[in-house]
């Protein structure tokens, strides 16, 4: 968890346990939690503080009252509506009354992991900067429930593909949201000039992160390679990224780097020094001192400690 002027961002086992709230429900195996909020044990009326944590968020109001907010969008909370937000996003909210909402997580290491490598290109809206809130039918809903609710029996449970079968029906929640509210979602159409900038910046470093662990490419791209890519000074598109998604461009890259390392540590067989080479590092010990200085763990013991 990091610290950002007195804000925190981080897990969602990192955010409950600044909000003092209950974590012992936590399984903390895989970037991947569904609760049902009723059960969280919020004392009503709530209000966090603002937050900008390092995962993907699904919230699905069937009955509560409060006020979302991300970035600086506010968004009254009314039933039947589904959430949406990604890890560039600060978010607030309150409750007043918490019914039936479930919220769902997860990070791009268990969607890459779980659904596949070309989970952007299947789902473009989890590209996006800011996607309103939208109330759904009472049909739309009820497939939703029904979905949720063989997540979280998994989730619950001790089965040996768990995480498996997570991935599996989190793509099919996915795609049904797809076909059904965002089948015509471009995130290039979005917002402004800045929001244009950031989203080819985003669609950018996936394309070169694929590629990188494809073994297609064999260097990193640097800031200025991603600043001629569009034509701009590298301290204007810094300035852009910074001030859009409140993080440097360096740490995207180092985020990104990351969470390749993750996946490709937890899904291949490669050894590390094939990984190291698929990253772009000249040695070894680069990337592991790069690695242990973001996870607190070699690269050997990481891949120990999630082998399936």
């Amino acid at each position: 968890m990091t610290e950002i002027a007195g804000i925190y961002s981080g897990s969602l086992l990192d955010l409950y346990k600044a909000l003092g709230l209950p974590v012992d429900f936590f399984d903390t195996r895989e970037g991947f939690t569904i609760f049902n909020l009723k059960g969280i044990g919020f004392e009503l009326p709530y209000q966090s503080e603002s937050y900008r944590p390092n995962f993907f968020s699904l919230l699905f109001v069937k009955s509560g009252k409060g006020r979302y907010t991300i970035d600086e969008f506010t968004f009254e909370v009314e039933p039947h509506s589904i959430y949406f937000t990604n890890p560039s996003n600060f978010r607030t909210f309150s409750w007043q009354q918490i019914e039936d909402v479930v919220l769902i997580t997860f990070d791009e290491t268990f969607l890459k992991k779980y659904i596949g490598e070309e989970v952007y290109s299947d789902f473009p809206f989890l590209l996006t900067e800011v996607v309103r809130p939208t109330q759904v039918s009472d049909a739309f809903f009820q497939v939703t429930e029904g979905i949720n609710a063989m997540i979280q029996s998994e989730y619950m449970g001790h089965g040996t593909s768990k995480y498996r079968v997570i991935g599996h029906l989190l793509a099919v929640l996915l795609f049904w949201i797809k076909e059904h509210i965002w089948l015509d979602y471009n995130p290039i159409y979005e917002g402004n000039r800045s929001s244009q900038i950031v989203i080819t910046f985003k669609r950018m470093i996936e394309q070169h992160y694929r590629d990188l662990a494809a073994g297609k490419v064999d260097q990193l791209l640097r800031v200025q390679d991603y600043a001629d890519a569009q034509n701009l000074h590298p301290n204007y598109l810094s300035s852009v990224i910074r001030s859009k998604t409140g993080k440097p461009i360096a740490t995207w890259i180092a985020d990104k780097t990351m969470a390749e390392a993750r996946s490709l540590l937890q899904n291949s067989q490669l050894s590390i020094k094939e990984i190291t080479a698929r990253l772009g590092f000249a040695e070894t010990a680069h990337f592991s001192n790069f690695f242990k200085k973001h996870e607190r763990l070699s690269p050997v013991q990481y891949r120990q400690n999630h082998q399936l």
